[in-house]
């Protein structure tokens, strides 16, 4: 009786590895195609655009960004790709702050082709802002990022390399990293950031796109007009990256990929407390329940299970002591799966320190997990000094 129970209580964990080890192999797919490009090549233009047409528009939703968008400015401004390829699209979403005054006088001295665009009074929220920009955009391929990411010099360039390379590609995923203080709060959130980000990257390689994040990533026009763009999801006030790289996957298979490569990492600070930690996260959960593809279903139930399984087993040794080496194998299969999916992941971002985190985050995950999926379920959350439903 006891080897049955020890035996279900690993059945979990040992699936879960699995997916660990293919998830692997998709991550480091990603990285072998990256790394046959040679560094030189990333910082090389592509062949010239017509006068007339940038390659790049870059779309940035702001409201009430003031204190961010100066350094964005400043590290776009600071992109080895030509100018002429690219033109820069803000869409103020009604902010009450210097958001519009800043971006207009930056407007008037950039280097760069600078735009403001502003949001009608009925229309609020990211993916009217993105909706407004892109409206006015002229480029063949449109860049998301966030309006307090830094970005390297090489950014741009590095989505160039694989625009180039790829001529074929319809969405490109980017890395994203959150920075912050020293801290155990953050030890945690960047880690489990990083799995997401390692997760989303790997399930494209494999040609089964699960997530990604809209902060860096780039579309095909043409891709976007073909699936509908935001119509079908207009409602929702998340999602738009995670439904948009869906629709283009099952409209164009093959398609879709992860951009690998350092220089096109872009940086973001981390919530900075734990209720600031769990809005985003609710935020995030809140479209779960509006996905068509099952792919991300599927991922997310035996992710959940196998978190829930670890604790579940350690109540029932409670109860039944002579469960506690199923219990510990159980344990250590999950945490020896993580660490293993997790070091590559984590040496592209460099940040390997962040392995000692998985035991605690693991203790934490299962409530965690729990509570932010129950609320995004439900609905509703506060995001940029707004209530959404």
């Amino acid at each position: 009786m006891t080897a049955a129970v020890g035996v279900a209580l690993l059945a979990l964990p040992v699936l879960y590895a699995g997916l660990m080890a293919w998830l692997r192999g998709g991550w480091t797919k990603n990285e072998a195609r990256e790394a046959q490009v040679l560094p030189k090549q990333r910082a090389e233009p592509v062949a010239e655009q017509p006068a007339a047409l940038p390659l790049f528009s870059i779309l940035i939703a702001a409201r009430n960004e003031a204190a961010n968008l100066p350094f964005l400015l400043q590290d776009l401004a600071a992109q080895t790709l030509p100018t002429v390829q690219f033109e820069i699209l803000i869409a103020d979403d009604h902010s009450n702050d210097a958001t519009a005054a800043l971006v207009t006088a930056a407007a008037q001295e950039a280097g760069f082709m600078l735009r403001l665009v502003s949001l009608p009074a009925a229309q609020t929220g990211k993916k009217a802002a993105l909706l407004a920009a892109l409206h006015q955009a002229r480029a063949p391929w449109l860049v998301c990022t966030d309006a307090d990411c830094r970005l390297g010099p090489n950014w741009l360039a590095a989505y160039a390399t694989l625009v180039a390379r790829q001529p074929r590609a319809n969405f490109i995923s980017g890395p994203v990293l959150l920075t912050g203080p020293a801290s155990f709060l953050h030890l945690l959130v960047g880690l489990e950031f990083a799995g997401l980000v390692g997760v989303g990257g790997a399930c494209i390689a494999r040609q089964q796109p699960t997530m990604c994040n809209g902060a860096n990533l780039a579309y095909r026009r043409t891709a976007f007009e073909a699936v509908g763009g935001f119509a079908d999801n207009l409602h929702v006030a998340s999602g738009d990256d995670e439904f948009l790289l869906h629709k283009i996957h099952a409209a164009f298979p093959g398609s879709v990929h992860f951009l690998a490569d350092v220089a096109a990492i872009a940086r973001t600070a981390a919530p900075s407390t734990l209720r600031a930690l769990l809005r985003q996260r609710v935020r995030w959960a809140s479209k779960w329940r509006h996905y068509q593809s099952a792919a991300p279903s599927r991922l997310a139930l035996l992710v959940l299970g196998a978190n829930v399984a670890l604790a579940v087993g350690v109540g029932v040794a409670l109860a039944w002591p002579a469960l506690w080496p199923w219990v510990g194998a159980a344990w250590l299969i999950k945490l020896g799966a993580d660490a293993w999916f997790l070091s590559p992941v984590l040496g592209f971002f460099d940040q390997r320190k962040w392995l000692w985190g998985l035991l605690p985050l693991q203790v934490l995950y299962a409530p965690y997990a729990l509570a932010v999926g129950a609320a995004g379920w439900r609905g509703g959350y506060q995001w940029k000094g707004r209530a959404v439903r």
